[in-house]
């Protein structure tokens, strides 16, 4: 029995992320307030989640990561 795995590797798709498969969205809990900086297929509408939001630093680590710009980031709740 394992307790502690290995860390996962990032998504190589996403990593790349192609502007015409997918847009970025910040997934946010209404009860708890938690929020998840993701990756939406454009397509399938799946989420894939890239990084915890903590603080507004967090959040311009992402848009410089995946060079974004935070006025077209999307709230999904």
């Amino acid at each position: 029995m394992k307790l502690f795995g290995k860390k996962k590797e990032p998504d190589p798709e996403v990593t790349r992320f192609d502007p015409a498969r997918f847009e970025p969205v910040i997934r946010a809990s209404i009860c708890t307030g938690e929020r998840v900086a993701c990756m939406r297929e454009k397509e399938s509408g799946r989420l894939h989640e890239l990084m915890l939001l903590r603080t507004e630093a967090d959040l311009k680590t992402f848009c410089r990561l995946y060079q974004v710009e935070e006025s077209a980031i999307k709230t999904v709740y």
